[in-house]
């Protein structure tokens, strides 16, 4: 009885007074006071080539760097569905901004401490998914700090669990909806906050505002009901000067929307950014 008691005293601990809220993670994002709160889910839906993981690179630093340099010093856990992860861009992004923070010179010794503070996981299918956030329990038991995950993509398998699903839908969602149940009892007990891009699908729409038509969600109900924010990447029209080119003034950046909704508030947000070497930028 003893040993039950302590070990329900180091998880209360670790998921009621350590995990850090990630509501001012990045108010560019989300109406005032709008954020992601304890246990929220944020799903990032758009086109291919609407950079959503560019966006959780951005979010990535954020929360791993330093607070001298404007970072949360919080630890990430980054999924990785796709294998799309760029540790070399990622490490760019980060000495960029190390290097323009005066309060954090960017040193080997500097990357070395944000980079300490991120664990990789690589998934090739929906049951590895699945085994990774069973391994994600011990993980934030013992790691106060952990406190927000990063998956890309949570839809990477979405055709080949229907595959292997056959004519059967409860069967095609079977795995994607062990995995949203287990997620949920993660977000319940320890409080972290997840951040998932999700692949945009083709639909037959008839008529000339298919384009523009906004993309409904397929994924799973059990996930569906997770979600509470919702932020629809676009590619806009315009293209925008970079303030810091040279005289010439020929540089110039693909300018990209996201539109956030939310679930637990009435007010909706729209912002717009670009892509630099330094990462994104907000217009």
């Amino acid at each position: 009885v003893v040993t039950d008691m302590t070990e329900s005293g180091a998880q209360l601990f670790a998921r009621l007074d350590a995990r850090r809220c990630l509501k001012d993670v990045e108010p560019r994002l989300f109406p005032e006071h709008g954020g992601p709160d304890h246990g929220d889910v944020v799903e990032l839906h758009g086109p291919a080539g609407t950079v959503k993981t560019e966006l959780l690179y951005h979010l990535l630093c954020r929360c791993v760097m330093p607070a001298a340099a404007g970072g949360l010093e919080v630890e990430v856990m980054f999924v990785d569905t796709d294998y799309s992860l760029d540790m070399l861009r990622l490490v760019s992004i980060l000495d960029r901004r190390l290097t323009g923070s005066p309060g954090s010179p960017s040193t080997e010794a500097s990357l070395r401490s944000c980079l300490s503070r991120l664990l990789v996981v690589h998934c090739s299918s929906s049951s590895q998914l699945l085994l990774t956030l069973h391994l994600l329990e011990t993980s934030l038991s013992s790691r106060p700090g952990l406190a927000l995950l990063l998956i890309d993509s949570i839809s990477a398998f979405y055709w080949l669990d229907r595959s292997e699903g056959g004519a059967s839908i409860a069967k095609q969602e079977e795995k994607l909806s062990k995995c949203s149940h287990l997620l949920a009892r993660l977000l319940r007990d320890y409080r972290i906050t997840v951040f998932a891009t999700c692949h945009a699908i083709r639909r037959n729409h008839a008529g000339p505002s298919a384009s523009s038509e906004v993309p409904r969600p397929y994924l799973c109900r059990p996930w569906q009901r997770l979600v509470k924010h919702r932020l629809l990447c676009s590619r806009q029209q315009t293209v925008l000067s970079d303030p810091a080119t040279s005289s010439e003034g020929e540089r110039r950046h693909q300018v990209f929307g996201v539109h956030s909704t939310s679930s637990s508030f009435r007010s909706q947000w729209s912002s717009s950014f670009y892509v630099t070497d330094a990462g994104v930028q907000f217009a």
